[in-house]
């Protein structure tokens, strides 16, 4: 019975020591929402104000870094115009409420923005998402500055 004990001891505790080391991946839903949020962060990226207003809710509302508040149509027409070398996220994370979510996470953003201003920065961000009619929809997303890294 020791030697069993022994065994497994020792057969279990690295077993045990791996899965704390093991990244856990994130609920299904949880991914399908980050997946969301690079779908925008590309979409940006390319230009694309119609794929960016497909993932927004028709009331949509944006508060810039600069405090300055959008809808949905001039959050478009703003994607549209802006051309990036950099627009990548990181540190995203989604917590499901039933049929909302609050996602967060950090931009970093390099070009020119719809307005024709240069901008180098990094940005924390929330987003929140909304289902509706089974699809989720981004209702509202907020920004502040982030310190450099």
């Amino acid at each position: 019975m020791k030697r069993l004990l022994l065994t497994l001891a020792i057969v279990l505790t690295p077993l045990a020591a791996l899965a704390q080391t093991t990244p856990k991946k994130a609920p299904p839903v949880e991914q399908a929402l980050l997946a969301l949020e690079q779908r925008w962060a590309t979409a940006s990226k390319a230009g694309d104000g119609a794929a960016v207003g497909a993932l927004l809710a028709e009331d949509f509302t944006s508060i810039d870094s600069d405090g300055s508040v959008r809808a949905k149509a001039e959050t478009m027409e703003r994607v549209a115009k802006g051309k990036w070398t950099v627009n990548a996220l990181s540190e995203m994370k989604a917590t499901v409420y039933d049929n909302a979510a609050v996602v967060t996470g950090v931009w970093t953003g390099v070009g020119t923005d719809g307005a024709g201003k240069p901008v180098d920065t990094r940005e924390r961000w929330a987003d929140t998402w909304v289902k509706k009619s089974g699809k989720w929809l981004c209702v509202a997303s907020a920004s502040a500055p982030a310190p450099a890294k």
